[in-house]
């Protein structure tokens, strides 16, 4: 029997995921509007970090190319300096979510999508469950002191909130700034604003009381429904992946993975194939198959 030649090849799904990430001069994020867009279209973006996995990156869609070089005076970069000041603007403005939600990094996370990550991270958890949390032993005391806090009085600002918790020590700032990225990764608080004036510091909230509605709406989704979710909209950015590279991305179970990725297929959004010149099968979406197609 004589096999199908692959349906894509290795060239065009890079092309499309270049034109899907903004990394051509000519599709690049210039303006807050229009970064706005971008991470409304991709669901999440890293800011600067590069993921292996293929997550959009704002500061590459802002340079408009692939791994732009970090400059040797980056406060003089022009890419630089406008992705600096989205990061901050953007989740100040309450457009879209900003937080620790892949892997520890910062990332910027569309509202529309923020609720999958809230059921995925949190289930149906309110704020008042943190002590039940700390008591269960997932959750440190450090972090636990620092929601007594932000549960007595928010938002918060930065040093302020380390008074509140008796933190305010040297010694102490390596402490606190894990407790922080630990309540940001679980979902707890959300960094709502970054101050310069009269001194540089960080205002924090709780994330339910920052994003009622999104919380809300996160703790009425069920668990493989969110998944479902971030697998659609991670794959029609990212256009091309593997069900290993999902489950290590989001931190979910191989079955979990696979479920989606078979009531996705079933549903026509991607389509399992092999690819010319990459070894393997691969999950691609189902829109590449139309490389007349234009940006979604």
């Amino acid at each position: 029997m004589r096999l199908a030649p692959p349906m894509f090849t290795a060239a065009r799904l890079l092309a499309r995921r270049d034109q899907r990430f903004r990394r051509l001069p000519r599709l690049r994020v210039r303006s807050a509007n229009a970064a706005l867009a971008f991470v409304q279209d991709v669901g999440i973006c890293s800011t600067f970090y590069r993921f292996a996995d293929g997550v959009p990156c704002l500061w590459e869609a802002v340079a408009g190319r692939t791994a732009p070089r970090w400059p040797k005076h980056s406060h003089h970069d022009a890419a630089i300096g406008l992705t600096w000041r989205l990061k901050d603007d953007l989740p100040a403005d309450r457009r879209v979510y900003y937080g620790k939600v892949l892997r520890g990094r910062p990332c910027l996370v569309a509202l529309d999508l923020f609720p999958a990550f809230y059921a995925l991270i949190r289930g149906r958890q309110r704020a008042r469950d943190y002590r039940m949390e700390y008591e269960a032993g997932r959750l440190t005391l450090n972090a636990r002191r620092i929601m007594d806090a932000l549960a007595k009085e928010h938002p918060q600002y930065t040093r302020g909130l380390r008074a509140s918790c008796f933190m305010l020590e040297a010694r102490q700032t390596r402490e606190f700034e894990r407790a922080m990225s630990e309540l940001q990764q679980g979902l707890w608080v959300a960094k709502t604003e970054e101050r310069y004036e009269p001194s540089f510091s960080y205002r924090w909230d709780l994330l339910e009381a920052w994003l009622p509605a999104a919380v809300a709406a996160g703790r009425r989704l069920s668990r493989p429904i969110a998944i479902e979710r971030l697998v659609e909209r991670y794959v029609r950015a990212a256009v091309f992946t593997r069900p290993v590279n999902l489950r290590r991305l989001f931190g979910v179970h191989t079955d979990e993975v696979t479920e989606a990725v078979r009531t996705l297929s079933a549903r026509g959004v991607m389509v399992d194939t092999q690819v010319a010149g990459w070894p393997g099968r691969w999950l691609v979406d189902r829109s590449a198959m139309d490389s007349k197609r234009g940006m979604r």
